[in-house]
């Protein structure tokens, strides 16, 4: 477990911008990802990428510090190198048991914006699912995201019916319907997606006049029809916008969708006079800043919208520690598990060394002082030698256990080469002949 990595960057940074630089955008994804795991040194690799979320899962090759692998992925989602502490300051990084909480934490929705949200877990099912179709997927990531999915399954129904009561939809709608409660008028929906359709539902139940624009207005048409709105391709609103108070924007761009122009001209049409409010929900931005600045124009972006909702997600947070729980008690789990596949050859050189120690002394005995001996009492003596030899050895494999278990198979091996060096060479050929590692798991959050 120690050497799965994760290395990623969320809406608790605040940086939409960031996160959509980091985008692979999901047509593009089947094409770059083996080249992002060539790129970034490995060959096991998940990547998983919602609007609120870059996250890279990897097996570490060989003793490659996990900052290393930091800087990788920066520079190979980013497309440049990072600059001198960017990485390290833009993109977290857990490592072994670390790691392993992390995922957990995603898949149950207990890391999301809206804490017990379950959309992520079948996004993160998704990612496995492209990562293994492109032969990325390995036994290590296998084991862990896999026990993050079961995860995910116990918790849902703990956060059924708790979830947190704001997502950032309706931290959206909250603006945009404060706004409306002051400049009754129409709001432009830009783009179709869940999110947006989700906004002009809420809307439209609300009785506010809608106008759904989209880049291909039969889309725009679809869920007008259903929400009893105007259809405008982006072209033509763009050209000649409808007069709005409000325009909700979330489109998969990855560029700005409308320019300091297009803002002005919307800004010029606005029925009450004064500025429209423009709620940006893209990641990528879909409108610029400093654009929305120039333009006079008010903007709420991702930034503001996720400050908003992490004061909803810190409450609710304590409602679910019964969920957290489970994520514990999971990771003990797989800790035991991990442990146990690693102490089965370190117990088998234990007791090989302890019955040859036996058998070597006997065979001594045999040449000087039991000289006179039978073969049937040799055997006899043989027989009773082994079995001691067990018993002796089934103390320290007992400890074994408990010691890799709590202190990592690291400190197992430190102990024997300070005290029998030839054992502690053994016991390392042994484990990885049999294909684990014999190396320190204590969790690391970079």
């Amino acid at each position: 477990m120690h050497r799965v990595g994760v290395v990623g960057i969320s809406w608790r940074h605040r940086r939409a911008d960031i996160l959509g630089a980091l985008t692979i955008a999901r047509a593009e994804r089947a094409e770059r990802l083996s080249g992002l795991a060539e790129a970034v040194g490995v060959r096991e690799m998940v990547y998983l990428a919602t609007c609120n979320r870059v996250e890279v899962a990897f097996v570490i090759v060989g003793s490659t510090p996990i900052t290393v692998y930091r800087r990788r992925i920066f520079g190979a989602l980013a497309g440049r190198d990072a600059r001198p502490g960017e990485a390290e300051h833009v993109l977290r990084a857990w490592q072994g048991e670390g790691a392993a909480e992390h995922l957990f934490l995603v898949a149950a929705g207990l890391d999301s914006a809206r804490v017990g949200e379950n959309e992520i877990a079948g996004q993160l099912r998704e990612a496995i699912e492209q990562s293994r179709s492109l032969r990325l997927l390995g036994p290590r990531l296998e084991r862990v995201l896999g026990e993050a999915l079961r995860v995910s399954r116990r918790v849902r129904p703990i956060t059924e019916g708790r979830i947190g009561r704001v997502s950032l939809a309706d931290i959206a709608l909250r603006h945009a319907l404060e706004r409306l409660a002051r400049t009754p008028g129409r709001v432009a929906v830009v783009g179709v997606s869940p999110m947006t359709e989700q906004c002009a539902r809420t809307l439209a139940e609300r009785g506010a006049p809608l106008v759904i624009v989209n880049r291909t207005r039969e889309r725009a048409s679809a869920l007008a029809a259903e929400v009893g709105g105007e259809a405008v391709s982006l072209d033509d609103f763009r050209a000649e916008p409808v007069g709005v108070e409000v325009a909700i924007v979330a489109t998969g761009s990855h560029e700005p969708v409308f320019s300091r122009g297009d803002l002005e001209r919307i800004a010029a049409r606005v029925p009450s006079g004064e500025s429209p409010l423009v709620i940006d929900l893209a990641v990528p931005v879909n409108v610029a800043p400093e654009d929305a600045a120039a333009a006079d124009v008010e903007r709420i972006g991702m930034d503001e919208i996720s400050d908003e909702a992490s004061e909803d997600r810190q409450r609710v947070l304590l409602d679910f520690a019964d969920a957290r729980a489970i994520v514990e008690a999971a990771l003990i789990e797989m800790r035991r598990q991990a442990a146990e596949r690693l102490v089965g050859p370190m117990i088998a050189q234990l007791r090989l060394r302890y019955r040859n120690t036996a058998m070597e002394g006997v065979e001594r005995l045999f040449a000087r002082d039991l000289a006179g001996l039978g073969d049937a009492e040799r055997d006899a003596v043989r027989r009773w030698a082994e079995t001691l030899a067990r018993r002796f050895a089934h103390v320290p494999s007992v400890g074994l256990r408990d010691l890799v278990f709590h202190a990592g198979p690291g400190a197992v091996e430190a102990f024997f080469e300070r005290t029998e060096p030839d054992l502690a060479r053994n016991v390392r050929e042994a484990v990885e002949q049999a294909g684990v590692d014999l190396l320190d798991t204590v969790a690391e959050d970079a």
